[in-house]
């Protein structure tokens, strides 16, 4: 599912393993950094561009999620 490769890179480039779904990635003290190796990351590992954009849009794994599947986006 896309949710949880979403899940696992945020916990990953977070350094954090309590993020839940629902959590918003500035107020778990995300900032441009780690939103660049975020989407780097969308890419190698989930085969798909997100733009910057929609990533202010969309800040949570949940609405993140939600619009790469939007996509047609397909996970292995």
């Amino acid at each position: 599912m896309i949710v949880d490769g979403v899940r696992a890179i945020w916990c990953r480039e977070l350094q954090r393993d309590d993020i839940s779904v629902h959590d918003d990635f500035f107020a778990l003290g995300g900032q441009s950094v780690i939103m660049a190796r975020i989407q780097g990351a969308f890419i190698d590992e989930l085969d798909v561009e997100v733009p910057v954009d929609q990533l202010f849009l969309n800040p949570t794994v949940a609405s993140i999620s939600a619009y790469i599947e939007s996509l047609g986006a397909v996970t292995q």
